[in-house]
């Protein structure tokens, strides 16, 4: 630990020069890059810089232990006992800090909803997942906007696809990609008994035009007459989009926009997505002995999470973590759920180092 925290000081220097150095403030992708680092280092240095000062108090220590005061060496016995609690502390804590950052934590997100088991009642769930994330979004300051939806007569959705924007949007929610299932006596139930329904959310980053390349004749690409609830048109020009890539046979509609063009802008940004995170699920496969949880791979097929309404419960299954809120986080009050999911993920991280 020694030796890397002083190759980190080195390094953090390096950066300040090079932050100072007029041919890396001309090029904006080298300084861009050179500033992303430093800030990363920045919550490393004040630890890293105890954390040596307290090695070398214990090396100094035993100089005195090796000695032949008595009185000394007691004195100097005792302080290495406090100082070996602080420098475990400060490794656990330093080891957290240094776990490499997800390139794709910083990026905006596409999250997609869709009504699983459950029939109408799935629909109305999906529905008020949709409206939590919502009112996650709001309390993060972030910019929430539909790309697409099929909703139902009653208030639901069978699916809904949207955007967030902001601050660490993708590392915030990549925990919630999986099958989330409800347990409530539905609005449509007279009978009053209690069911079981679920429902799928899939959390992407927003892939880049860098990121992935689409040839134009990997696309075929459909026109069609928007259509609303119950299957009626909503306007008589066919505004309506949608695009099949060939290659994987991925397809993506979008129909809320009245303009053709703002359809199809917003489908290939969903394709695009969608291609990185299929991309991003290969490369994960290659790594078969990497992280198998579903804290970090967010597998669709698992049921990640139930929230039964009649106990006023929440459990997340993997991690078996409790909250008897329910109420607070349908209203977006996540950030319990997701601070416990990071402890686990970064556990996981330390453990595969």
């Amino acid at each position: 630990m020694k030796e890397k925290l002083n190759q980190i000081l080195d390094r953090y220097k390096e950066l300040e020069l090079l932050l100072a150095d007029p041919k890396v403030i001309s090029d904006s992708d080298k300084l861009k890059e050179t500033a992303k680092e430093h800030t990363f280092l920045n919550s490393v240095i004040p630890k890293a810089k105890r954390y040596l000062f307290l090695v070398n108090q214990v090396e100094d220590n035993k100089f005195i232990i090796d000695g032949d005061d008595e009185e000394l060496k007691n004195l100097a016995l005792e302080d290495n006992l406090q100082i070996d609690s602080e420098l475990l502390e400060l490794e656990n804590q330093l080891k957290i800090l240094l776990i490499p950052e997800d390139p794709n934590d910083s990026k905006n997100t596409i999250i997609e909803i869709r009504a699983g088991t459950g029939g109408e009642e799935a629909a109305l769930f999906a529905a008020d997942l949709f409206r939590m994330y919502s009112r996650f979004a709001e309390r993060n300051m972030w910019n929430r906007e539909v790309i697409t939806s099929s909703g139902t007569g009653i208030g639901g959705f069978k699916e809904i696809i949207f955007s967030v924007k902001g601050k660490t949007v993708y590392g915030m929610m990549k925990f919630e990609s999986g099958v989330h299932r409800v347990q409530r006596v539905p609005k449509t139930e007279t009978g009053g008994r209690l069911h079981t329904s679920a429902a799928t959310v899939a959390v992407l980053p927003e892939a880049e035009d860098a990121e992935i390349d689409i040839l134009e004749s990997d696309l075929k690409i459909d026109t069609y007459r928007a259509s609303g609830a119950g299957g009626q048109h909503v306007n008589k020009t066919e505004s309506a989009i949608r695009i099949t890539h060939i290659p994987t046979g991925l397809v993506v509609t979008c129909q809320d926009e009245k303009s053709q063009h703002k359809n199809r802008t917003a489908a290939m940004k969903v394709l695009k997505s969608r291609l990185l995170a299929q991309e991003k699920e290969r490369l994960a496969q290659e790594r078969a002995d990497a992280r198998k949880s579903m804290v970090s791979t967010g597998d669709r097929s698992a049921k990640i999470r139930t929230y039964n309404f009649p106990q006023g419960r929440i459990t997340d299954h993997r991690i078996n973590f409790t909250s008897y809120k329910l109420d607070n986080v349908m209203d977006g009050e996540l950030n319990e759920f997701i601070e416990q999911l990071k402890i686990a993920d970064q556990q996981e991280s330390l453990q595969t180092e």
